[in-house]
């Protein structure tokens, strides 16, 4: 799982620099909304990126327990891996 948290960090880097254009480094310790400085909209191209990249569904209500880079890696890494032993 720890190695699947650190390719989501790797996505989550790559969203912030291609499509959000964000210009700084992107870290398991930042917070999303201060640190990187996403807003609504922000937020919302991240979590799309991740759907698309992971094939997972993120909801609204996952967002209010989010506040760093890590917790978004550590909820798409669980998500992956529901989905993994749904299809198996």
């Amino acid at each position: 799982m720890v190695e699947l948290e650190q390719e989501v960090v790797g996505e989550i880097r790559r969203i912030a620099l291609e499509e959000l254009e964000w210009k700084g480094p992107v870290e398991p310790g930042h917070d999303l909304m201060r640190d990187l400085q996403l807003d609504s909209l922000g937020l919302t191209v991240m979590a799309v990126g991740l759907e698309n990249r992971f094939r997972v569904k993120l909801s609204e209500e996952d967002a209010a327990g989010l506040h760093t880079v890590a917790d978004l890696a550590r909820l798409v890494a669980t998500r992956v891996s529901a989905s993994v032993g749904e299809r198996s």
